[in-house]
């Protein structure tokens, strides 16, 4: 199996395989309008399950329960509090966790005297806490201003690195995407949205970009002189770049999601732990969105935005006439989009012998 992966991996570097990712883009564009659509509609229908950080309110912790189960909890709070709802959780192996909206001081003690009576614990195993709403607004305005001032910065960061505004254009709406797309999912799943979960929406914003970073590299390297030859066209160079990325890109995202997907499991069905489980979930649908965003969207689109100009479009127009006059077929190599720097010219004095091209040393 990992021979094969191997030499799938080499085929597609070399060109001998290729998968036609950049001229399929409308069906690449197509499917990501629909899971931002689908996302919309996720957000819209259920809403996110924002925790007490954000929200407010009061939070007890029963510490060595007799029982997990949710019905104590609601009876004690209908005997107190009639207009409270019980969002009840599992933490540990038998520890419960409820929270509710704000309670009076006087409510706060009732409650817990109660909890510790209805699951069978002393009282000083019931803990409470109480989280003002405002602390949960500071938290969220933060968190959006990192994001707005991550964004200008990778903007303007992508610009000056790869000179075109085209692959730092594409870069951001494939961070956008993935953005949605995770937030979307973690609505539909159902999962609470934490302090913890925004850190993890905020990490897979920097792994979506390394991904994108790493392709759209490739891509700068093919098409470093694409216009002064006459072989393949940019989106050509471009598919190549992304088909010699790929068996790269998928190993970088299963080493990555593998520990990922422990710390879910491990967090969300054997400790409970509310912490573990809601980074986790971020970080597993995250990474796995923006491998296939980088991938599949962010170097079609900036393939597509590339073509918008006159100079690539005449290109491009007059590589397919002179294939068509020649009858070559389309087949793109490695060694078509070789940088000049690895080529060598060969002359005798009165004879030119063309371009060979040397071996590439190994990086």
């Amino acid at each position: 199996m990992a021979g094969q992966f191997a030499r799938l991996g080499n085929d597609l570097y070399t060109g001998k395989r290729s998968y036609d990712i950049v001229g399929k883009r409308r069906v690449w564009f197509i499917a990501a309008v629909l899971l931002v659509a689908l996302s919309g509609v996720l957000l819209l229908a259920r809403g996110l399950n924002v925790g007490i950080e954000f929200r407010g309110g009061s939070e007890f912790t029963v510490s060595g329960a007799a029982t997990t189960s949710s019905g104590p909890a609601e009876e004690v709070l209908q005997g107190i509090a009639t207009d409270q709802v019980a969002r009840v959780s599992v933490v540990g192996g038998d520890s419960v966790r409820i929270q509710t909206d704000q309670l009076s001081q006087e409510q706060t003690e009732q409650v817990a005297g109660s909890l510790a009576e209805a699951y069978e614990v002393d009282r000083t195993a019931v803990t409470s806490s109480f989280i003002g709403p405002s602390w949960g607004a500071d938290i969220t305005a933060k968190a959006v201003q990192g994001l707005v001032i991550f964004l200008v910065l990778v903007a303007i960061v992508m610009a000056l690195y790869f000179r075109t505004w085209s692959m730092a254009v594409a870069a951001l709406i494939a961070l956008l995407h993935d953005l949605v797309v995770t937030v979307g999912l973690y609505a539909g799943i159902g999962f609470e949205v934490t302090p913890a979960s925004v850190i993890g929406l905020l990490t897979i914003l920097g792994y979506s970009l390394y991904d994108t970073v790493v392709v759209f590299d490739k891509v700068r390297e093919n098409t470093a002189n694409v216009l002064e030859q006459t072989r393949v066209t940019y989106e050509e160079a471009s598919n190549l770049a992304v088909n010699q990325t790929i068996v790269r890109s998928i190993n970088t995202s299963v080493v990555g999601i593998l520990p990922v997907a422990s710390i879910l499991f491990v967090g969300a069905f054997l400790l409970g732990a509310g912490t573990l489980r809601d980074i986790a979930l971020s970080l597993f649908i995250g990474m796995i969105v923006s491998t296939a965003s980088s991938i599949f969207l962010a170097t079609p689109l900036e393939a597509a935005l590339r073509m918008r100009r006159p100079a690539y479009r005449e290109h491009t127009a007059r590589v397919l006439e002179l294939r068509a006059e020649s009858g070559e077929a389309a087949v793109v190599s490695s060694s078509d989009v070789r940088p000049e720097s690895e080529r060598v010219v060969a002359t005798i004095p009165g004879i030119h012998l063309g371009t060979t091209s040397q071996p590439r040393r190994k990086r």
